[in-house]
């Protein structure tokens, strides 16, 4: 199985090195996160005053949903290709054919505390783990970072 993930990043931002490697880390640890629920026990009851909860969470446990695709990629050999775009919109269109494609992707809204003067900003996506033909039909064309 040929699987991989793509981060494209925003180019025309200017961002300098570290904060471009920190979004790109941002937007491939929140494919995953995007994925997490917190662990409910049905077993578990909290009683107090004014207070009877049943099926509370537990606390600390999280379970993440993985495709087969994202077990192979976790498993395997991490794959990822870092490519970009010059704008805003063509991140966003690559976000929505991704979107409509079915394939996971997270897109990464930079609050602007350190660059981009306060303004949150679209800085980056990820798209995958998924198989690499399907991520190709989008992001194929696009030019290495």
């Amino acid at each position: 199985m040929n699987v991989k993930q793509v981060i494209v990043m925003r180019k025309d931002l200017n961002m300098r090195k570290g904060k471009l490697a920190s979004q790109a880390a941002h937007a491939s640890m929140k494919v995953f996160f995007d994925r997490m629920t917190k662990v409910f026990r049905d077993d578990f009851v909290i009683y107090g005053k004014d207070i009877n909860v049943k099926g509370a969470p537990v606390k600390g446990q999280f379970k993440i949903e993985l495709t087969p695709e994202m077990e192979h990629w976790k498993e395997g050999p991490f794959t990822k290709i870092c490519v970009y775009v010059n704008s805003e919109e063509e991140l966003l269109d690559i976000v929505e054919k991704a979107k409509e494609a079915g394939l996971p992707v997270a897109l990464i809204t930079d609050s602007g505390k350190t660059e981009f003067n306060g303004v949150p900003t679209n800085t980056c996506c990820a798209i995958g783990p998924d198989l690499s033909e399907k991520i190709d039909e989008i992001t194929g064309k696009l030019t290495l970072y």
